[in-house]
């Protein structure tokens, strides 16, 4: 199957972050190790410290293109003047790294390496391998969000923001831009981001329109009314104009299918789907909210959804907390049955 004319307009948008150094990559982080959590693991007391240890360094050491680094000193790092796309390395060009120590980030006390938090941590959780998860065929990217308000809000700016982008600072024609297509009832996350949406010149349509880019978001399971999405008309309507679909199924989310993979599972829909949001915070009994998506999309949300890109991360402990709730949810098959058997 060839790609949709979404996939290429994100590829394209992509590579002009790219060029213009706006692209945002996430920062990996790195968990001790089942051996360290072992011999780390040995005490219950908190060790403390009077004074700067050698491994502070490591909480605050960044590397960045030279390029970028270069764009920070000059102030012009998220802008492009006059549309152009300067900084571009040729094919032939290497791109030269430049380390720094970062004064701006979060982690105001530099607790994030301490030897006693790390161990604590250690302590409550072991790192797994997910062998495919409940989203099993329709996850090939994933972003955690501190809510699933904001993990919506990331979504609907960010498409918002690919038509003006496109048009290399131009303001975008009536015909570039987009149209969404948004059910009445979606969540007020969803309103919301499309109201943010709107000022990039993304128009909100309930009739028929010629727009060549077009948006349809709902909610899988309106929660108010309990009625569920078309999901079968949706997906077939989708094949037929090539519009970006994007569900929020917060209320489906590891409740409905056999694995806990939400509405679209249940209508066996996965593959059809463009986005779907999900939420930690019900079926979970966590806290956060996801986006699940392509590669590309991951890339393209995480550098221009701007409620994820200024948001604190949830904390490592918690995040373990929701993926343990992922898996047991998931092969506890039994508890969606008998609540199931008693709607």
């Amino acid at each position: 199957m060839g790609k949709s004319s979404w996939d290429l307009w994100i590829e394209e948008a992509l590579a002009k972050l790219e060029s213009r150094k706006m692209f945002m990559p996430l920062r990996p982080m790195h968990l001790p190790t089942l051996k360290q959590q072992q011999q780390e693991a040995q005490t219950d007391e908190y060790e403390t410290f009077h004074g700067i240890q050698p491994w502070y360094r490591l909480s605050i050491q960044i590397s960045l293109p030279d390029s970028f680094f270069q764009r920070l000193l000059d102030g012009t790092e998220l802008n492009c003047k006059n549309g152009r796309d300067d900084g571009k390395l040729s094919p032939n060009q290497q791109q030269q790294w430049k380390k720094l120590i970062l004064f701006a980030g979060n982690d105001f006390l530099g607790l994030c390496r301490h030897p006693s938090i790390a161990k604590a941590t250690a302590k409550k959780f072991q790192v797994e391998t997910d062998k495919g998860g409940a989203f099993g065929r329709m996850l090939q990217a994933c972003l955690l969000c501190p809510t699933g308000f904001s993990a919506n809000l990331a979504v609907m700016v960010a498409i918002g923001s690919l038509a003006p982008l496109l048009r290399a600072g131009r303001g975008p024609t009536k015909e570039e831009k987009i149209a969404i297509f948004s059910d009445s009832l979606n969540h007020a996350s969803i309103v919301d981001g499309i109201k943010l949406a709107e000022r990039y010149g993304c128009v909100k349509f309930i009739t028929n329109c010629n727009m060549k880019r077009k948006v349809v978001v709902t909610d899988s399971l309106f929660s108010m009314d309990g009625d569920f999405a078309p999901m079968i008309e949706l997906v077939q309507l989708r094949r037929k104009h090539g519009f970006l679909l994007v569900v929020d199924d917060a209320h489906g989310t590891f409740f409905w299918g056999q694995n806990g993979g939400g509405v679209p599972e249940e209508f066996n829909c996965e593959n059809d789907i463009d986005i779907c949001i999900g939420t930690l915070s019900k079926a979970a009994a966590s806290l956060g909210g996801f986006i699940a998506c392509s590669q590309i999309w991951k890339q393209f949300i995480q550098s221009r959804g701007r409620s994820f890109m200024f948001s604190t991360a949830p904390p490592v402990p918690l995040t373990a907390a929701s993926y343990a709730s992922i898996v047991v949810a998931r092969n506890e098959q039994w508890r969606r049955r008998e609540i199931r058997k008693r709607m």
